[in-house]
């Protein structure tokens, strides 16, 4: 016995070195103070990218096309580690690229993405979660051709969540199947712009597996995007986009955008079937009572991009299905969240914890919290209950002949006129005091007190016409020097060297961007709140008619909405003109208009006691012109 306990000794100690005493155990989903902890290797993630078949061929070539999708995943994802997903579906990964800095995709010798445009991928993939970067149908390595906003654009997203959940097939580059095993189903899709608009699409089809979406200056309607009550922002808009973010030879799709041309309607702005197959809100393809997932809306006011009426409008409608929701609204103009200054910590950590809660079921929360953050002045920002304020009350403001605006109704029987000419805002709002042909304007005494307007102010005019057409302008205007959000300059921020990191990098993907400011400037007067319509659409937006000429006839309709501080000693001015020349295509009727003053009015949702910003005088380092010098549009057309 004695000679056998060394040779048991030996063997024991040869078993303890080659083995271990235990395996390590493999990162799971980890939780900490309400927020999933960065426990999973972003360098070791998977990278792949798979072909997901849709069912649509909008390039008319016999075969359905295929979305390409770039998966980045933890390592650790499989069969016995299901992740949820986060969504960023664009046209833009190849040509005017995502965020701030415009980064485009980078790819590897094998085909797969080294480099993920933004942040989602850094932060979010180390904390469990796999991060799609879908190509839209007709753009970059998907096939097909865009329509804009149509079938093939919204079809091709959900067929990515249908994949996911195990409804639609795809292939790996090889060709063999490829099977989405390694998720939970749960799904975010996410994105600004275009991107966020697909967000909107894909989840007014109500696929299931979609649980949450956060759209960003997204549209809802493609309709408000280029047009206001039957005026036409710029023609033929959608086919001169199909063919910017098209990635085929030119004459691939050339049938494709000349359809659209077709169909467009621009020829009476009227609302037709052209663009209720791109209405999200009740549209062809989807609407909002269809909509399975909570919605995070991010938009600012003075987007006149993606005009703030598709955000107000989408908003209302998910706030009259009781659809689980949150908001930010900002003063800048066609800008990211990440770019709000001073908050873009609060921001990834607010996404954050939103995508725990409605991906991995963390109780954090988060829907119990205010649901609105507000911008009130420069980078500076106020919670409340919901938007608009719903403490607002509306007051009717009433133009009178001797140009004041006030409670009152003007007498019996007096007008003012004006001509409906192609003019500038800078030249509508110009010495308001001073007669002018091509516009009327009214304006108030100095603000006893301050008053912040928060939702959407309702032009209310009785007009004749001496012809049987004429667009119509109402500009709400702040007079009064002030500090103010410059978001005419640089979208309204200005992008600085430093940088600061949200998530994990390797040598080809880094978490770090660089910080923004907010542009500031001093002038006498801003335009707080536009609205514009086509007299021969003010009864319905889809069968205009003419207003006999001689007769008097009501033209009602909603401005954009805004979220903007008058401040005490300030006048609030009012100016009706015709064709407005820095936001349309169109041209003036040259109709002569004439105002019913006493039967006229501009209603404003008022809020009284709100918090005014302390915004520093000293304000040299960003400063715009003293002038206020408003932007003609760019020739041709907006892009986003």
């Amino acid at each position: 016995m004695s000679q056998l306990r060394p040779a048991l000794f030996a063997v024991a100690l040869t078993l303890a070195i080659a083995t271990p005493a235990q395996a390590a155990a493999a990162p799971a989903i980890t939780v900490e103070n309400g927020r999933t902890q960065p426990v999973f290797s972003y360098a070791d993630a998977v990278r792949e990218h798979v072909y997901v078949e849709s069912t649509v061929d909008s390039d008319l070539d016999g075969n359905l096309d295929k979305v390409r999708v770039d998966i980045i995943r933890p390592k650790e994802s499989g069969p016995r580690l299901r992740v949820p997903v986060i969504i960023d579906e664009s046209p833009y990964y190849d040509n005017s690229g995502r965020g701030n800095e415009g980064e485009r995709k980078v790819y590897d010798a094998a085909g797969n993405v080294t480099k993920f445009p933004l942040f989602y991928d850094n932060y979010f993939v180390p904390r469990g979660y796999a991060v799609l970067n879908v190509d839209m149908l007709g753009t970059t390595r998907s096939e097909g051709c865009p329509d804009i906003g149509g079938k093939a654009d919204v079809l091709g997203g959900k067929a990515v969540i249908d994949w996911l959940n195990g409804r639609a097939k795809a292939v790996k580059p090889d060709g063999t199947p490829a099977v989405a095993d390694w998720t939970t189903g749960k799904s975010a899709m996410i994105g600004k712009s275009y991107d966020g608009t697909l967000a909107n699409a894909v989840a007014a089809t109500g696929v299931k597996g979609l649980e949450t979406i956060v759209p960003i200056s997204a549209i809802s309607s493609w309709y408000k995007y280029q047009r206001a009550n039957g005026v036409v922002y710029n023609y033929d808009y959608a086919s001169w986009l199909a063919n910017y973010v098209d990635t085929d030879p030119e004459d691939k799709c050339r049938p494709v955008r000349d359809k659209m041309d077709a169909e467009d309607g621009d020829d009476t702005g009227d609302y037709n079937g052209f663009w209720a197959e791109r209405d999200y809100i009740k549209g062809l393809l989807g609407d909002v009572s269809k909509v399975r997932a909570s919605v995070f809306v991010i938009h600012t006011v003075n987007d006149l991009n993606v005009k703030p009426d598709n955000f107000s409008a989408w908003w209302k409608a998910l706030a009259d299905r009781n659809v689980p929701r949150k908001i930010w609204v900002g003063q800048t103009q066609h800008v990211d969240p990440f770019d709000f200054e001073g908050r873009r910590d609060l921001w990834v950590d607010t996404l954050h914890r939103w995508f725990d809660h409605w991906l991995h079921g963390v109780r954090n929360g988060i829907t119990n919290e205010p649901r609105a953050d507000v911008e009130i002045g420069p980078a500076r920002w106020i919670t409340q209950r919901d938007w608009p304020a719903p403490y607002a009350l509306k007051a009717s403001l009433r133009p009178s002949a001797d140009g004041s605006l006030g409670l009152r109704p003007a007498a019996r029987n007096s007008t003012a006129t004006f001509t409906d000419v192609a003019m500038s805002e800078t030249d509508m709002v110009a010495e308001v005091g001073q007669p002018n042909p091509g516009r009327v304007a009214f304006t108030t005494g100095e603000l006893p007190l301050s008053l912040r307007l928060s939702g959407t102010p309702t032009a209310d005019l009785r007009v004749k016409l001496d012809k049987p057409a004429a667009n119509l302008t109402a500009l709400l205007v702040d007079f009064g020097d002030d500090t103010r959000v410059d978001w005419r300059r640089g979208q309204g921020i200005t992008t600085l060297t430093e940088e600061d990191c949200h998530g994990e990098s390797t040598a080809d993907d880094d978490a770090c961007y660089r910080k923004v400011v907010t542009n500031v400037a001093t002038r006498p007067l801003e335009i707080v709140a536009r609205g514009w319509i086509d007299v021969r659409n003010r009864d319905s937006l889809s069968q205009g008619k003419p207003l006999p000429p001689g007769t008097y006839g009501t033209v009602k309709w909603l401005t954009l909405p805004q979220d903007y501080t008058f401040k005490k000693g300030h006048r609030i001015g009012l100016v009706v003109a015709g064709t407005d020349s820095t936001y349309t295509s169109e041209t003036g009727t040259g109709a002569n208009v004439t105002v019913d003053l006493a039967r006229s009015s501009v209603t404003v949702p008022f809020v009284l006691g709100t918090p005014l910003p302390d915004v520093p005088k000293d304000t040299s380092r960003f400063r715009g012109p003293e002038k206020l010098d408003l932007p003609e549009p760019e020739p041709g057309f907006h892009f986003f």
